[in-house]
């Protein structure tokens, strides 16, 4: 991330007067006035406000980041007893400086001297449990340094992806993983299963997406705009993609318009499923798609892979009835057992 460029002055046609300028004017009042300007525009105050607005901007998609783990988290371990693919979890998001165009700077804006931070920690998870401090830099997992793992001069995501990949293999293994963290103490945490799919927060774009094994919004995806349950209808919809195998299952078939429209309707089908057991009102799927069909959905432009908006709020409609029916008879809303596929 670069620095962004020094703002406009307060006065555009204000001027930095040389200081021998200065002594020479009468008025006090005016000396001061050019001397704060010449104080306010020297090159290590305009560092100091840059490197300030920088750690603020982190610390704003950091928390943006938060509360997409947050929502994340309860539609993946709430829905974990139905999902045919779970893996061990402890809920936690590792930060790595290589990631950024700038390393360097990112350290001096974040205040880190190592390559590694707690990034997030999901609300609920084990690693919330364990009071692991947000923030805090990490060094080891079960007692591999990470500041010993080879990464590329700057942009490298592939280095922080294999390190969570390191966690994930520690919990298959035994159930648990050490982080030795700042204080010099290491840190067991004990995982618990979810439905196998980890939420990222990537780049400035408006998407949303889903690639298998892993849910994927842009900073700008509308969404972001809308209530928590909302939110979660938007990430049950990606969620849903990869809980249903559909990648895998387009891979083998081919991305026809027709194929591509199957899917969708499942994944918008199984959104008040998954927002339900998650403890958020299921309805809110519905919500989700009149605030962003609208505007988003594409109109006359939309693409043909997915139904209308309007079209699209009848299916979840009918779905939601389904889940009602089920929950009448005081049974859980187990769509491993009672939602209707579409694809073999």
């Amino acid at each position: 991330m670069q620095c962004r460029k020094a703002a406009t002055p307060v006065w555009p046609n204000a001027r930095v007067l040389p200081m021998a300028q200065v002594r020479r004017k009468k008025s006090g009042v005016l000396s001061l006035v050019a001397l704060a300007l010449v104080a306010a525009l020297t090159p290590a105050t305009q560092a100091r406000d840059d490197n300030h607005e920088l750690s603020r901007t982190l610390m704003q998609i950091r928390a943006q980041d938060q509360r997409m783990q947050d929502i994340g988290w309860k539609l993946v371990s709430a829905n974990a007893p139905y999902c045919e693919q779970t893996v061990p979890s402890i809920g936690l998001q590792l930060v790595d400086l290589a990631g950024y165009r700038n390393p360097a700077q990112i350290r001096e804006a974040l205040g880190l001297s190592s390559e590694f931070a707690i990034y997030t920690i999901a609300a609920g998870s084990p690693a919330s449990h364990a009071q692991l401090p947000l923030m805090a830099e990490a060094l080891a997992i079960d007692e591999k340094a990470l500041a010993d793992m080879p990464a590329k001069t700057h942009s490298d995501w592939e280095r922080l992806a294999s390190v969570h990949d390191a966690v994930e293999q520690s919990l298959l293994a035994d159930g648990s993983v050490g982080l030795e963290l700042e204080d010099g103490q290491t840190h067991t945490v004990e995982g618990t299963d979810i439905c196998a799919s980890r939420f990222e927060l990537s780049g400035k774009s408006k998407q949303a997406l889903a690639d298998g094994s892993r849910v994927i919004l842009g900073r700008n995806f509308p969404g972001f705009a809308y209530a928590d349950d909302e939110l979660a209808a938007a990430l049950a919809h990606e969620l849903a993609h990869n809980i249903l195998g559909h990648k895998q299952w387009l891979d083998t078939q081919g991305r026809k318009r027709k194929a591509i429209r199957l899917t969708e309707r499942e994944a918008d089908r199984l959104m008040p499923w998954l927002l339900v057991n998650a403890g958020y009102d299921p309805a809110a799927a519905i919500r989700f798609m009149q605030k962003w069909g609208p505007k988003h959905g594409g109109g006359l432009l939309r693409k043909r892979t997915h139904d209308g908006w309007d079209e699209r709020v009848e299916n979840i409609t009918a779905e939601l009835a389904q889940v009602k029916a089920v929950q009448k008879d005081g049974r859980t809303a187990d769509w491993s057992t009672h939602f209707r596929r579409e694809i073999p």
